[in-house]
């Protein structure tokens, strides 16, 4: 579930939600309860899951870090697609079977048995999860010779690339299937979306009335059976990297994700549904305020809208009440809550649908709790009602839509290819109000977000590019969510600025402009809008990502001297002769360092930050190019100081334990707990804590053996709890304050005497700073924030004029503290290479 906050609601209020204090980002909250009554509260598993330390195994990292190319959609058969699945072993200990659901290990025979009842399901694996599970994809249709599921991909084909021309095609219209996704299980832990979805593909397998041959002769439905084996095994949100999938589309750093992602790119769905738990009673999307302003929102309402009422009367309809079965009446968010419960981020599976063609997208959070603490307390026979209430409610949300879709097909589908037309048009967006989107309740100008996109985002490339590693990553990923690139074949004016060849330049005039906009623009400062955002408010991949990414506002683009790309150019490369310089600008090119310093390669640094590698190690550069896509410069410098590999210990989050993998390090985790267990310092350089490490919780044994180390090894300390450790240690005197819980977003500092940008998520900033300290890092003066959401609490203290010109990082001989996050949700990658140099610095 998403959990929420919330102030008085719209005229119709159909469940109180609890405010959660502004310090909740930084505590465990009590696990929520979804007893009949009980308030919905932002559960433990949102910001616990962010903060709480992490024990992910190396190797669920390596399968989330691996490269592989996506699986290309079959487009030589037609339907059905059968494929026998080998079976799992049996795990008796899978968190399902004791609320009476289905094991992972038994879906496959389950998908073997449903595609021997018919010629309607078909089965392929999407990938696999980061613990190494397969992800299971059924596609439920009507039979298809290989020549009409070829007509069918020239359809969706046209529709996603040449909207203006399937505007104008009537035979489109009455032939092309309605493309449907559901996706189950996202959150581990929120198990009966999958049940009820296969209890739907066995009914629709061999139902033979007329409604449902008329369904599968005009639409494709598409079941992502569980998006997180991992969790649904192991009783977890999360995924084998501590992963809360539903926050990692910006980002796309785990592989449930990608599948995800791929899944929307390839299948193009007109209409989905994320299935979730829980809200007492089933809360219902569209949401509240603020809406994302690059949507097609007029298109997105009017449609999510209208499917939503028609699912909250079939789940109405299943009888259930609040006196005999504990369910309270569905409500839906846009209609019946104020603020709280947002769309303002595309880190959640609809919105980012949205921005695919997805014109009815919902989150549907089913009633009754079964996890947390509830699945530990309860009996199996209470659990058991609870999961079967689940699964009639998912089903029915399910029934519904697919009743939406077969008597609203034509119009979904064009509503999808006029979000394109208007993109590749350039259009207007069009503001939503009571005559644009009649039929929807209290529309006001609080609903109202829209903005002015630029002609194109250009990437340069040459001396004005920061960083090349990061400028190819930024192409890649861009690419990899189906936005269009294009590179200069020769040099070009674009606005007031010429730009060398090899430039990008992604076009806005393009199908998907409203998602290439999302994750390229700056975004906005939207403290004023609401009182306080779901989850976070500024992601902005250009600003974050370590590469230069120029907005060009208006202008003819010079199409002539612009060629498609299909994968950013190869940076590699190695110097011929001498000594070899690499930048560790990048996370990339971090760890290109640590493989060579695995290696025994002897390595300075200078005082520019810059590695020195000996002209000795040359073929080992050649291997370490080609492997992380990073340059060695030839350079006559010398001196600097030994590098060595460094031996890390960390109580850090999920996130961080991921980025400081991807950056090559080695890791190990601990914790207070670890700690007390009695830890070995002897193979540890540096301490990294974030989390989940509090020195007075620590017995007298580990709290010696803890000081002793830190008498002589190094130190880095994020937020409140590494500020807290360094304080009891008596390492660096400053003193931390902690600005709003609430506040989040991408944020001006000031480094190294030029403004630039970081990232925040519950704020800190360091005063009263005493001898020997180091101001690295400042907030920059005025208001700090670019985009996102940060107000001062309720007494005026924590907000960003308080922040303003204080020091954000800070460093001595041995620590460094850090009041920013540059590895949070291993999101901002141009912000890494900050936190691997300190490692440096201090190890």
């Amino acid at each position: 579930m998403r959990t929420t906050r919330t102030t008085p609601a719209r005229p119709v209020l159909m469940a109180a939600l609890v405010v959660t204090t502004a310090s909740s980002l930084l505590l465990t909250t009590a696990p929520a309860s979804a007893d009949p009554g009980a308030p919905v509260t932002r559960e433990d598993a949102h910001p616990a899951l962010d903060r709480r330390p992490a024990t992910a195994s190396e190797d669920a990292t390596r399968q989330a870090l691996a490269t592989r190319a996506p699986q290309a959609p079959d487009t030589g058969r037609g339907y059905p697609r059968t494929r026998t699945l080998p079976p799992d072993p049996e795990n008796p200990a899978d968190k399902s079977l004791k609320l009476g659901l289905t094991p992972y290990h038994a879906i496959a025979p389950k998908l073997n048995e449903l595609q021997r009842l018919g010629d309607r399901v078909s089965v392929e694996v999407a990938g696999r999860s980061a613990g190494g599970h397969r992800l299971y994809l059924v596609t439920v249709t009507a039979p298809e010779t290989a020549r009409q599921t070829r007509a069918q991909d020239r359809m969706r084909d046209l529709i996603g690339n040449a909207p203006a021309l399937a505007a104008k095609d009537p035979g489109l219209k009455s032939a092309y299937k309605a493309p449907v996704f559901f996706n189950s299980n996202i959150h581990g832990n929120e198990w009966e979306g999958t049940d009820a979805a296969l209890r739907l593909i066995e009914r629709l397998a061999t139902a033979n009335d007329a409604r449902t041959e008329d369904l599968l002769a005009h639409s494709r439905l598409y079941f992502n059976i569980t998006a997180n084996p991992d969790g649904r095994i192991a009783g977890t949100r999360a995924n084998a990297n501590g992963f809360d999938l539903n926050r990692d589309f910006v980002t796309g750093s785990q592989p449930e994700t990608r599948a995800m992602r791929q899944i929307m790119t390839d299948r193009q769905p007109a209409v989905m549904l994320d299935l979730h738990g829980y809200v007492n009673g089933t809360l219902i999307e569209p949401t509240t305020p603020p809406h994302g302003e690059n949507y097609e929102y007029d298109l997105f309402l009017k449609n999510t809208y209208a499917n939503a009422l028609g699912m909250e009367a079939a789940v109405n309809g299943l009888g259930y009440t609040p006196e005999k079965d504990g369910v309270e009446p569905a409500q839906i968010p846009f209609r019946d809550q104020e603020e709280g419960w947002d769309d303002w981020p595309p880190i959640f599976t609809p919105q980012y649908a949205a921005f695919h063609g997805t014109v009815a997208a919902h989150t549907v959070e089913i009633p009754l709790r079964v996890n947390n603490a509830s699945y530990d307390t309860l009996s199996e026979a209470e659990l058991r009602r609870r999961s079967a209430v689940n699964v009639a409610v998912a089903g029915a949300a399910m029934d519904a839509t697919l009743d939406h879709v077969r008597t609203h097909r034509t119009g979904l589908i064009a509503d999808q290819i006029e979000v394109f037309r208007r993109g590749a048009a350039g259009a207007p967006q069009v503001p939503v109000s009571p005559e644009t989107v009649p039929g929807v309740p209290g529309i006001g100008p609080e609903d109202v977000y829209t903005t002015r996109f630029p002609r194109a985002h250009v990437i340069p490339a040459g001396t004005r590019q920061r960083s090349a590693p990061a400028a190819a990553r930024l192409v890649d990923h861009l690419l990899a969510n189906d936005v269009r690139v294009t590179r200069a074949a020769h040099p070009l004016r674009l606005g007031d600025r010429t730009y060398p060849k090899g430039s990008y330049v992604v076009d806005m005039r393009q199908p998907k402009r409203g998602l290439a906009n999302v994750l390229l623009a700056d975004g906005r400062d939207i403290s004023a809008d609401v009182s306080v955002m779901y989850d976070i408010s500024g992601w902005s991949l250009g600003r974050l990502w370590g590469a230069t990414v120029d907005p060009v506002r208006s202008g003819q683009l010079p199409t002539a001297l612009l060629r498609p790309v299909t994968a950013a150019t190869p940076v590699a490369q190695v110097a011929p002769r001498g000594d070899l310089r690499l930048r560790l600008d990048d996370p990339r090119e971090i760890a290109a360092l640590n493989s060579l310093l695995r290696q025994g390669v002897r390595i300075r640094q200078t005082t520019d930050g810059s590695a020195l590698v000996p002209a000795s190690a040359r073929a080992q550069a050649v291997t370490a190019a080609r492997a992380y896509d990073v340059a060695f410069e030839a350079t006559d410098r010398g001196g600097g100081t030994p590098l060595r590999h460094l031996r890390i210990a960390a109580a850090v989050t999920p996130g961080e334990l991921f980025a400081l993998r991807e950056m090559g390090f080695e890791v190990t985790p601990v914790s207070t707990a670890v700690l007390n267990a009695g830890f070995d310092w002897s193979g540890t350089d540096v301490l990294f804590v974030s989390t989940g490490l509090t020195h007075g919780s620590l017995t007298p044994a580990a709290r010696t053996a803890l000081d002793a180390f830190l008498a002589d090894g190094g130190y880095v300390g994020r937020g409140t709890a590494g500020a807290a450790l360094n304080s009891a240690a008596g390492l660096l005197p400053v003193t931390a304050v902690a600005g709003n819980g609430d506040a989040n977003g991408v944020v001006r500092v000031a480094r190294e005497g030029r403004v630039t940008t970081g990232f925040v998520y519950a704020p800190v900033w360091f005063t009263g700073l005493g001898d020997g300290v180091r101001v690295e890092q400042s907030y920059a003066t005025g208001n700090p924030l670019l985009s996102g959401h940060w107000r001062p609490r309720p007494d005026g203290t924590g907000g960003p004029a308080a922040a303003a010109g204080q020091a954000s990082v800070v460093s001595g001989e041995r620590a460094v503290l850090f009041g920013t996050e540059p590895l949070f949700r291993a999101h901002p990658k141009g912000q890494y290479a900050q936190l691997g140099r300190a490692l440096f610095g201090v190890g």
